[in-house]
Formats: C-alpha cells, sequence, structure tokens
C-alpha cells in the first residue's frame, strides 16, 4: 500500500516532531534493553604531497592520525551535547580508525560505536567519523586549504526493534587478524593502515564493512613512537656526524 493511501494515523512521520509540529526529544522508556553497534565512514581527499605528509608525520602540527582518531572518540561521546534531541548514552565501545589510501589519494575514516541501551548508536558513529575528518582538515589547513571531506555516511547498524541494517555494496572488515611481532596495536583499537595477514573468511560468510584500504599497509615497527610510513617501517632519524 502506497504510504499517501494510508489512514493518516497510520502515516509514518518524524519521529523527532510531535503532532503540532514542535521538536520533542523521543520517549525511550518503554523500549527494550538491547546490544546496539553502528559503524560510520567518512573520506579525506587531499593531494598526494599533503597525504605523504600525513604518512610521514611531517604536518606542521604534528601526528595527525593520531590526533584525528583521539578527536573523534571524544566527539562521539558528546553526541547528545552537539545533536540536540539525542539520548546521552553510556557507550561500551568507541573504535575510530584512519587508514590512508594512495591509489585514491585519500584518508579513510571508519568509525564503531557500541551501547547496551533501549535506543541506537548511529549518531555517535556518525559525529566520531565527521569529528575525526573535520580534525584531519583541521591539521593540514596550512599546507592545503582545498582537501575535500566526502561520502559521510553510515555503514551498518545491528540490535533493536529494526534489527540488522546493512548500506548496499558496503564491505566488512576481516573477521581475525593473524598477530605479527613486527607490528604494535594502535592506542585507539586496531593497527595502523590495512591488517597485514587477515585470516581467510570462513566459507559463506558475510561481506565485510567500510572501506577495503586500496594502498600499502602503514606499520609502526615495535616499541617506535611517532608516525609511521607506508608500505615499511619508519626510519630513525640520522645521527649528526663527528
Amino acid at each position: 500500500m502506497d504510504e499517501r493511501s494510508k489512514p493518516r494515523a497510520d502515516r509514518r512521520r518524524l519521529t523527532h516532531v510531535d503532532r503540532g509540529g514542535r521538536p520533542r526529544m523521543v520517549d525511550v522508556s518503554a523500549k527494550p534493553i538491547t546490544a546496539r553497534r553502528a559503524v560510520a565512514e567518512a573520506e579525506v581527499v587531499c593531494s598526494q604531497e599533503t597525504l605523504s605528509l600525513v604518512i610521514d608525520g611531517r604536518g606542521p602540527k604534528g601526528d595527525v592520525l593520531t590526533v584525528a582518531e583521539i578527536a573523534g572518540v571524544m566527539g562521539g561521546k558528546r553526541t547528545a551535547e552537539l545533536i540536540p534531541l539525542c539520548h546521552p548514552l553510556a557507550l561500551t565501545d568507541l573504535v575510530v580508525t584512519i587508514t590512508p589510501d594512495r591509489a585514491a589519494s585519500a584518508l579513510r575514516v571508519r568509525a564503531e560505536a557500541a551501547t547496551v541501551g533501549p535506543t541506537g548508536v548511529e549518531m555517535e558513529a556518525l559525529v566520531a567519523a565527521s569529528v575525526a575528518a573535520l580534525t584531519v582538515y583541521d591539521m593540514v589547513k596550512g599546507v592545503e586549504k582545498g582537501v575535500e571531506i566526502r561520502h559521510l555516511r553510515l555503514v551498518s547498524k545491528v540490535g533493536g526493534k529494526s534489527g540488522e541494517w546493512r548500506r548496499e555494496g558496503s564491505v566488512a572488515a576481516p573477521a581475525a587478524i593473524t598477530a605479527d611481532p613486527g607490528v604494535t596495536p594502535h592506542p585507539t583499537g586496531g593497527h595502523r593502515g590495512a591488517p597485514l595477514h587477515p585470516a581467510a573468511p570462513p566459507t559463506g560468510a558475510a561481506p565485510a564493512r567500510g572501506f577495503l584500504p586500496a594502498g600499502p599497509p602503514v606499520v609502526r615497527a615495535k616499541g617506535m613512537r611517532g608516525p609511521a610510513r607506508a608500505g615499511g617501517i619508519r626510519r630513525s632519524p640520522r645521527r649528526p656526524g663527528p
């Protein structure tokens, strides 16, 4: 049945607007408590020169990737303060990762949020991805003003009355990663760049979510601080001669 042919009382309407047209916060007190998870992504497009500065950690403001990832986590936790009618949520997980993509001359931002509660975490994931992307721009605007933020969008959500939803054509991250002694975990919850040794997905497994990086992985030597170099380990600085 077409939406317009339904009785007015049965038609879908905006949940944050009451029948009088006034904005309101949705009452979720009667909704069941369930585990919920959402993934959002964004893309920051820049020149190859700027991308190299980001990967090598030679930007004017320092380590772009780490700062932007932390900013994304901080922003996601404050979603209810930024979006007027969002419910304050007790997040159980929030991970933001930024992966350089040499082939596309871009930085792929991925944010995954989770909670156990009566309402979803889609907005927390979207805010985390957008704040991370905006922070990248702030970190590199001194060298390139024309950087673009594109394709901020929800990739998937799980939990709640509507169940599971996945954007058509999206792919998921590998289910498992073989440990590599030469790579240390990134502070915000993952390896910098793409996994080096993704385990083969089981037969019939669902497709992965988010972007698949087209460029080489960016790795960091065990125990080494500071930014990493795409396709290999960051070189140690040269010592001054006698």
